[in-house]
């Protein structure tokens, strides 16, 4: 197997695609040494981009809009794996259980799931303390879950 180097390309942050886009079409029409380019999921201002050596990766972003330059060294794969594989752990969250947000706005509130979206990795919680209860949507990532209301799992059968 070829090893190729993994390069961190700074760009404007919320123009990442564009700067995906833009870089995509240069190296389609120079035929550059360049594998992919990827925009890895939470990762703002910067994108990663997959290139045989330095020089193809500098062709390839050199001068374009959104793009700040090449970050110092190289990444090796091992580095980036869990940014760009989808996990493949079943999700152990159900219809009807709590959990607890662990990331903010909602950090350490307690919520009762009302659906969960496994496609787009979504669940939908209604927040425990809250006067109103307004269903919040949030990354599944994001939430624990603390119990399971098994007598309710009893009853629906």
């Amino acid at each position: 197997m070829e090893l190729k180097m993994i390069f961190v390309i700074k760009v404007t942050t919320n123009k990442e695609e564009s700067a995906v886009d833009l870089i995509t079409d240069r190296i389609e029409k120079k035929n550059l040494n360049v594998h992919s380019v990827i925009r890895p999921h939470g990762l703002r201002g910067y994108i990663l981009l997959e290139a045989e050596d330095r020089e193809s990766a500098e062709e390839a972003v050199f001068n374009l809009p959104y793009v700040k330059g090449i970050i110092g060294k190289t990444l090796a794969y091992e580095e980036i794996k869990n940014m760009v594989e989808t996990s493949t752990a079943p999700v152990s969250i159900k219809e009807g259980d709590i959990v607890e947000i662990i990331s903010e706005p909602f950090k350490k509130e307690k919520a009762k799931v009302l659906r969960v979206d496994e496609q787009k990795g979504d669940v939908v919680v209604s927040l425990l303390g809250a006067l109103v209860q307004l269903p919040v949507t949030i990354k599944i990532d994001n939430v624990r879950a603390i119990s399971r209301d098994e007598q309710e799992e009893e009853n629906a059968d």
